[in-house]
């Protein structure tokens, strides 16, 4: 930590020297100022003095004293007007950060979320190299007709339980999604908002242009082949530098899944792990009773499935195993293998039925201890119908300092008070069981989680309503995305509590307290003038040099002011300078709203600052990550344009 501080003051009297040296060279002393205050905000962001969200909010704070002091040191205006310093707290995309969480959380607690993570593991499997190719490229598509912000909310949860399921920290999967959120968005001329703006600005900036430079609008798939060109890219980037450029490994603070076998291997020695067999026709054991395999082999039969759709968590003893059925058995390794082996059976190491019923996030290992004055004592787990009753398989019994496990007669042993069961159970049973008076429960830390599978039509409803809203009207995307939100919590899907669980209030900080920072950039003219002083330092160089730096200066800018910000300032002035080169408006035009998405170096895009809270992530990650992404990004970006595009596309009247 002493070193950390070292730095921070270094670079701080750097950063006041630089500030010092750029002074002399602005116009005015309005854009000194912002300049400092933009630099101090970097070195904030880079060397976290404080948190991230702290330090967003200390800039605004910052803005707003010196706007109204500002006549003390000579500023002819105020920075930022007062009735806009928190005006963001109230901005569309603030408003739809929080309504895309709440729409989110609201699809997760129907079970569809669920659903979602069950069929990429199903088609993916549990390694990352292959995870990591099926939630980016999904999220991607998705994202190119949908908001990227709503996209990367929507598959927050499914992250959350994929990283669960497999054990891959969460660190190491919602920045791959979180960038093709942003890629993806490239993808169609509805998939971002620079993008839904540009058609407008170029039918804008033709007022004032002659008739041999005005600009065709661009059609929907227009940048299609760039957008896909870009997120095969990002995905490729992550599967083959993301061990190296991802976090390695699962913050304190940040989600990830917990296996409560480790505990219960500890303290009551038992080696029980959960597989999947599957039972052919012909197999001896074809016929039986569930009864009958378990206690002589030691094994617990948790799940079965009969056919296509008799499926059965914490199966009664009495269930008849037919052909064909798959069974979800806790047992030790090596025991399970061999009764396999001998039986004729096929083994699975990894849940493929039974994925989204036995998920961590579903079902587990929990300890109950028979009370005192519980109805059960001097009654058997058998006589009680302990699994059919209470949806609890007892796996190992504990009492007198022994543990006696499946094999033991445990089932046929009359219950004793301070016995400790070790059983298997869904969360749902185990929530039941606490109010039960026959049982204590000992498992705490477990998912409570109430899902609302009968809800499920009318979140899909709201949802749907929400999306036709975005893509087929032009009402505002957050009055759209409140809809949706207000309609799951009035239809029951989300309680009012929950919805506000839902919101990551870290990013609404964040992303609020950076909005009049980027007025104060536009508005003071220091935008203008970064962008003039970056070109003239081009001088006479070919076109394509200075469409790349076009590219680099709407990059800088996204990073420190809102993309539509950033769009809306420099379209026209890149269209006046390919006029004055002799190059394509239209297509410097496009280069504009396209590099607008290449805010991937610190976290002040709306995707960013919505994973940076649950994966625990730090600046620093997104400038190690992010740093190579935005050169692969410009890199691809000035390839793909000219290769598709060049100077090919006609002109207006042309």
């Amino acid at each position: 930590m002493k070193t950390i501080n070292i730095k921070a003051i270094v670079a701080g009297v750097g950063l006041f020297v630089l500030w010092i040296i750029a002074a002399r060279f602005v116009p005015d002393m309005q854009i000194g100022v912002v300049l400092g205050i933009l630099m101090l905000t970097v070195f904030l962001f880079a060397f976290e003095v404080v948190g991230v969200d702290v330090a967003a909010v200390s800039i605004m704070v910052l803005l707003g004293l010196i706007s109204h002091f500002g006549n003390l040191i000579g500023l002819p205006q105020p920075l930022v007007p007062p009735a806009d310093l928190f005006r963001g707290f109230s901005s569309n995309a603030v408003i739809s950060i929080i309504a895309v969480m709440i729409i989110g959380a609201s699809l997760d607690k129907t079970g569809l979320m669920g659903k979602v993570a069950g069929t990429i593991l199903k088609v993916a499997g549990r390694t990352e190299a292959r995870i990591i190719p099926a939630i980016s490229g999904t999220v991607g598509f998705i994202s190119s007709f949908m908001q990227n912000v709503g996209a990367a909310a929507l598959f927050l949860p499914v992250v959350s339980r994929i990283s669960a399921r497999t054990g891959l920290p969460m660190s190491r999967l919602l920045m791959p999604m979180g960038f093709c959120a942003i890629l993806g968005g490239t993808i169609t001329m509805v998939g971002s908002s620079p993008l839904i703006l540009l058609n407008d600005l170029i039918l804008s900036t033709n007022k004032g242009l002659p008739v041999e430079h005005q600009m065709k609008t661009w059609s929907l798939f227009s940048v299609t082949p760039i957008g896909l060109a870009l997120l095969i890219t990002g995905i490729v980037y992550f599967v083959l530098a993301g061990r190296f450029v991802l976090p390695g490994k699962a913050r304190a603070d940040a989600v990830s899944g917990t296996d409560a076998m480790d505990y219960f291997q500890k303290l009551y020695g038992l080696d029980y792990a959960l597989y999947e067999i599957v039972v052919p026709a012909g197999s001896p054991i074809a016929g039986k009773f569930i009864n009958d395999i378990e206690g002589p082999n030691r094994l617990r039969v948790i799940a079965i499935l009969r056919g296509n759709d008799d499926l059965r968590v914490g199966p009664a003893r009495d269930i008849e195993i037919t052909g064909d059925s798959v069974l979800g058995i806790l047992g030790a390794p090596d025991r399970l293998r061999t009764f396999a082996e001998a039986n004729g059976l096929k083994f699975r190491a990894e849940l493929e039925t039974f994925a989204e019923q036995l998920a961590p996030t579903k079902a587990g290992i929990a300890e109950v201890v028979i009370p005192p004055r519980s109805n059960l004592i001097g009654k058997s787990a058998r006589e009680v119908w302990l699994r059919k009753v209470y949806g609890i398989s007892m796996t190992a019994l504990h009492r007198g300092g022994k543990t006696l496990r499946e094999g033991d007669g445990i089932r046929d042993m009359p219950l004793q008070a301070g016995d400790a069961l070790v059983v298997h159970t869904t969360w749902d049973a185990l929530v039941h069981l606490e109010k039960n008076p026959n049982f204590v429960v000992i498992t705490t830390e477990y998912p409570h989680e109430e899902l609302r599978p009968h809800k499920v039509k009318a979140a899909l409803l709201f949802f749907g309503i929400a999306l036709g809203l975005i893509l087929f009207t032009d009402l505002r995307l957050s009055i759209a995305l409140m809809t949706g939100a207000i309609g799951m919590i009035l239809s029951g899907v989300l309680k009012i509590e929950e919805a506000y669980q839902a919101v990551s209030w870290k990013s609404v900080f964040l992303l609020a307290s950076l909005i009049p920072l980027g007025l104060a950039v536009e508005t003071s003219g220091t935008a203008a003038w970064i962008a003039q002083q970056t070109l003239e330092l081009l001088g006479d160089t070919s076109i394509w040099v200075i469409q790349l730096a076009i590219a680099v200066v709407a990059t800088f800018f996204t990073l420190v002011m809102s993309n539509v910000g950033a769009t809306v300032l420099l379209v026209p002035l890149a269209v006046n300078i390919a006029i004055d080169c002799g190059a394509n408006p239209a297509e410097f035009a496009l280069t504009v709203a396209l590099a607008t998405s290449n805010s991937f170096f610190l976290p002040t895009h709306q995707v960013n600052a919505l994973i940076m809270g649950p994966a625990g992530y730090r600046v620093a990650d997104f400038m190690r990550a992010g740093g190579i992404m935005t050169a692969l990004f410009l890199t691809v970006l000035m390839i793909m344009m000219n290769l598709v595009f060049g100077e090919s596309m006609p002109r207006k009247g042309a």
